[in-house]
């Protein structure tokens, strides 16, 4: 069967590389979905060392990113630019500012999606892929996905853990022409994918002050120390995804200024090495660097690339606060691109839940931990506010903890420093009696700061000893800041988002009045962004026995104004409603009044006087959209009379009556334009689109018809999503 496994993955190894010659691409790289973990891990990639794909092989399938979309809903994603790519998915552009197209598909056969091919292209190529490119990749895409159900079949699975690079193809190049670098007077070296020096010139080792034995095999960065900056490091990485020239500057102890140029191609990059004093740049040299890639080192940068790791240096155990290491450890380029990606999502958060499911289902899968919990403290007590992966009967443990109690978590708060423990024996043996959960092997414990002040922590737990270095440390405990700031966010919106919401309720009515003779239902949902509170109304007012009025409406705006307007403008049409004004009056009336408050904001508004005993309606309108009616044998009529201005405009302004007919069974569709309005779309297309969904009603329940209209609007992109009210009010007359 391991025979068998060997055979599955070269032939998808196989087909990867033959994937990215015919097409061009100069990186490729294959995703496997882990349904378990919602996850999506790189198992193959080409064009890269195992060192740079790293920070870029776990992707949360939740995630807004294009190999998770491809994946998830199952279509290609072609982004053609960076530009492009910041636009469409700001949070990968982040992760990987480069200049690149890109092409993600998914990698299927039948119904089941087993993960995406991703290749990439210079972002100068083409804006749109060509047919050769498309056809090549659907072909090769097939071919992968037919590979992985063949062997998942066989009990032979790919191991969505085990990440490996695919071997370029030979290189063209010849140790018999080394001696023409020789003859220059530049300095001459080559790196492969993984960085390090496969060929040099003897004008490289004067120029970088090295010795020969030193060179062949090493890294650039780390045997000369003064190389060791991200800003260098990252003009690599942006030579190698983007497959442009890029080049920097370097100043070599004392005083000497270095001009690197690098030229990449799929074995490796070229790199001239010349004095800046002989440096007048020749027609060929490389364009400067676009926006976003290299720039040349001016400021000492805040974070760096890892060096090399030190031999000495021992993993913090126990609940010592994180030791200095014996060297400096940098974080490299890619590690800090990922981590500003994970923050990324926490900014897109908005209430205190929006955040803990951006970490239980974006962010925990990525930073591969296998358990977590979030708490905060309330009153000197612990509170969980977000937990994924450890049993219940430890996060009931942690729920109303004392601060007083002697815990990792509690530590971590009352003194502010993060805590790591390789191996969970070190935590038992500082805490003896403090529960742990059977899967943990190793945990960590982050104080989250916020405002100043330490305001909760976070948990981690691992199912495997688990080694921390100082640069995964550094990240960690970052993410726990970004985490902790992204919460006290929350919890500010969400106050003033309880606040909207109970002005919100206190101004529409809580309960309809119940009229024998109609059924009602009625919908309110608010804009998505802001406070969600905003202008839009309606109403129902039992006039007598036999009569009843409906009322819908739009105040321009979406704060607490056009909120307090709104319930102005309510209490107005109320008023005069049941002082047996007719509807034009009524409108009248109002307009006056919202004149007379000199209010900058201006509202339409629709007024029905339903005579149940004759079975008409009487209506007049400012500005409002038109209702829609029902008719009993399912035809829809979209009531279209005539409309005055919009209260508050003009003091002097009417608004004609006029009257329809309202036979037993019909239903009157009262709405917002948040409800139909489409942008792009022409207005009345829009209604009369509505007016088709609403004729489709069947035997549905009024409930469940609202139900239904919202659902469709929110499938057909209304709202824009989310910048625009609903108000939605249904009147059914009984059948007689």
């Amino acid at each position: 069967m391991a025979e068998d496994r060997t055979d599955a993955s070269a032939q998808i190894e196989q087909a990867l590389a033959d994937i990215v010659k015919t097409t061009g691409a100069h990186l490729g790289a294959v995703y496997l979905k882990v349904p378990e973990d919602q996850l999506l891990r790189m198992v193959r990639v080409i064009g890269v060392s195992l060192r740079v794909a790293r920070p870029w092989s776990m992707v949360a399938l939740a995630a807004p990113v294009p190999v998770a979309e491809a994946a998830r809903e199952g279509h290609p994603v072609w982004v053609g630019s960076h530009v492009e790519l910041a636009r469409r998915f700001p949070r990968t552009a982040l992760a990987l500012p480069y200049d690149v197209a890109m092409l993600v598909v998914p990698l299927s056969t039948g119904d089941t999606c087993w993960g995406a091919l991703l290749q990439l292209w210079p972002g100068t190529r083409d804006p749109d892929p060509s047919r050769q490119e498309e056809e090549a990749t659907d072909t090769g895409a097939r071919l992968i996905g037919e590979l992985l159900r063949q062997a998942a079949e066989e009990g032979n699975p790919l191991p969505p853990g085990e990440l490996r690079v695919v071997e370029p193809p030979p290189a063209r190049y010849e140790e018999p022409g080394a001696e023409i670098t020789e003859r220059l007077p530049e300095g001459m070296c080559a790196l492969d994918l993984e960085g390090r020096i496969t060929f040099y010139n003897r004008r490289a080792t004067e120029l970088l002050g090295v010795d020969e034995s030193e060179l062949l095999g090493a890294r650039l960065w780390e045997i000369l120390p003064w190389l060791l900056d991200p800003v260098y490091e990252n003009a690599y990485l942006a030579a190698l995804f983007s497959r442009l020239p890029r080049s920097f500057t370097a100043l070599r102890p004392p005083d000497r200024l270095l001009a690197f140029y690098l030229y990449p191609d799929a074995t490796g990059i070229s790199v001239r090495i010349v004095p800046t004093e002989e440096a007048a740049v020749p027609d060929e040299e490389p364009a400067p660097a676009p926006e976003g890639s290299a720039v040349p080192a001016e400021e000492p940068p805040a974070l760096s690339f890892e060096g090399p790791a030190s031999p000495g240096l021992a993993a913090e155990s126990g609940d010592d606060p994180v030791a200095a290491p014996t060297v400096t450890e940098r974080t490299r380029p890619g590690a800090l691109y990922q981590l500003l990606h994970l923050s990324s999502a926490l900014t897109e958060s908005v209430g205190v839940q929006d955040v803990t499911d951006a970490v239980t289902n974006q962010i925990l899968p990525v930073i591969d931990v296998q358990s977590l919990a979030m708490v905060t403290v309330d009153g000197g007590r612990l509170q969980v506010v977000g937990s994924r992966g450890f049993p219940q009967e430890i996060v009931d443990g942690l729920q109303d903890r004392s601060l007083s109690a002697d815990s990792p978590e509690v530590r971590a708060i009352m003194t502010g420093i993060p805590t790591f423990h390789p191996h969970i024996e070190d935590l038992r043996r500082i805490y003896p009696n403090i529960a742990v959960s059977p899967d943990t092997a190793a945990c960590a414990h982050l104080p989250m700061f916020a405002s100043g002040r330490t305001i909760g922590a976070v948990v981690l737990g691992y199912n495997r000893p688990h080694f921390f270095p100082p640069d995964e440390r550094a990240g960690l405990t970052s993410l726990a800041g970004v985490i902790a700031q992204a919460l006290e966010r929350a919890r500010l919106y969400d106050t003033k988002n309880q606040v909207a919401l109970g002005l919100q309720a206190a101004l529409l009515p809580g309960v309809l009045p119940d009229v024998p003779g109609i059924e009602v239902a009625a919908r309110y949902i608010p804009a998505t962004t802001g406070m969600d509170i905003g202008g839009d109304f309606y109403d129902l007012i039992r006039l007598d026995d036999t009569s009843v009025a409906a009322v819908i409406g739009d105040v321009q705006g979406h704060n607490v104004n056009a909120a307090a307007l709104m319930g102005q403008v309510r209490t107005a049409v109320h008023t005069h409603a049941s002082a047996g004004a007719i509807p034009g009056e009524i409108l009248a009336r109002t307009n006056r009044l919202l004149v007379d408050l000199r209010s900058n904001l201006f509202t339409s508004c629709l007024y029905a006087h339903l005579d149940l005993r004759n079975h008409r309606a009487h209506l007049a309108t400012a500005g409002h959209l038109p209702p829609v009616l029902l008719h009993p044998d399912g035809r829809t009529e979209i009531i279209d009379g005539p409309s005055g201005i919009l209260l508050g405009i003009e003091p002097e302004a009417q608004y004609r009556t006029f009257d329809v007919p309202l036979p037993p069974g019909a239903i009157l569709a009262l709405f917002t334009d948040g409800l139909v309005e489409v942008p792009g779309t022409d207005l009345d297309e829009s209604i009369a689109e509505f007016a088709g969904h609403l004729a489709e009603a069947d035997s549905q329940s009024l409930e469940e018809l609202t139900e239904t209209l919202v659902r469709r609007a929110a499938q057909a992109g209304r709202r824009s999503w989310g910048n625009d009210d609903i108000a939605l009010l249904l009147i059914k007359v009984a059948a007689v």
